[in-house]
């Protein structure tokens, strides 16, 4: 048993490795500084719902994608403040195919694109949740961005009997 560390003389070491690495005379690779993320460029400017759809996708076609898209939300909100909805979409996961962004747009609220999910092929299901505010009675989109591209969009109209941006 010459050989055998006893539970005092690993945590001894252990204390002493940490003490080196803490004073930074040992260091393991060089650590990532960390940063946190910006605004995104595409999210929360007050802008019309045509101007903001244009400056996010361009001049790119949306496709009638109701028969992929779940869009579930109320269709009447008591509250505008919170009002649920949530994106599912039915397509495949996959490096080749996948869905690479849901957005989530209010084509009346000052600021219409108030959402934005990225998804990646290990995510393994297209769904997104949140609590939204709505100001008053507006369509509201989904539009679905897949990795090919290929841009499609559902729509449901919620009508807000009290108004969740100052009304």
């Amino acid at each position: 048993m010459a050989g055998a560390m006893t539970r005092r003389s690993a945590l001894g070491t252990f204390g002493a490795v940490g003490a080196a690495l803490a004073t930074g005379t040992l260091s393991i690779g060089t650590p990532a500084r960390a940063q946190a993320q910006g605004q995104s460029q595409a999210l929360g400017l007050q802008e019309s719902v045509q101007d903001g759809l244009k400056r996010v996708f361009g001049g790119r076609a949306m496709k009638d994608g109701a028969a992929l898209i779940k869009l579930d939300i109320p269709p009447i909100a008591e509250n505008g403040a919170v009002v649920p909805v949530s994106v599912e979409v039915n397509a495949p996961m996959t490096p080749a195919s996948h869905v690479k962004s849901i957005w989530i747009v209010a084509d009346k609220n000052r600021i219409p694109i108030i959402a934005k999910a990225t998804l990646t092929p290990e995510a393994g299901q297209a769904f997104v949740g949140a609590n939204v505010r709505l100001g008053e009675t507006t369509d509201v989109r989904a539009i679905v961005e897949q990795s090919d591209g290929t841009l499609l969009t559902a729509k449901r109209e919620v009508k807000v009997t009290v108004g969740g941006c100052g009304g």
